[in-house]
């Protein structure tokens, strides 16, 4: 089992930056797939980035490509999202959200959700 906590959210007006940090503890030492989703009020859940367990391979939804990055330091059991040029419509909780490495890329399933850290952009 492993747990996963978001930090790094907060209130940034539109153009800024922010970078979220997921940490991984728990059963940390497999390698698993990273993502992160996102979900707005009144909106479904929607995929945003992942990147496989060796950060080779990196997936983004059409909306945030050019300006989120996903990364991770395996080392440290984190998952960074680097949002930049952010914008009103990127407003929304943001989760991260592991998968289990049995899964070939891009992973089909995420069995692990951290609680989620809110972003808010305003204009």
């Amino acid at each position: 089992q492993v747990q996963l906590v978001e930090s790094g959210g907060g209130l940034v007006q539109a153009g800024g930056s922010l970078r979220l940090s997921c940490a991984a503890s728990g059963r940390t030492r497999s390698n698993y797939h990273m993502g992160w989703f996102r979900q707005a009020p009144g909106k479904e859940r929607e995929f945003v980035a992942a990147i496989s367990w060796s950060g080779t391979r990196t997936s983004y939804v059409d909306s945030v490509k050019g300006r989120f990055t996903i990364s991770r330091d395996n080392a440290k059991n984190t998952v960074y999202l680097q949002m930049n040029s952010l914008k009103p419509e990127d407003t929304a909780v943001y989760y991260c959200a592991a998968a289990p490495p049995k899964f070939l890329w891009p992973p089909g399933k995420y069995d692990y959700w951290g609680q989620g850290t809110q972003v808010t952009v305003s204009s």
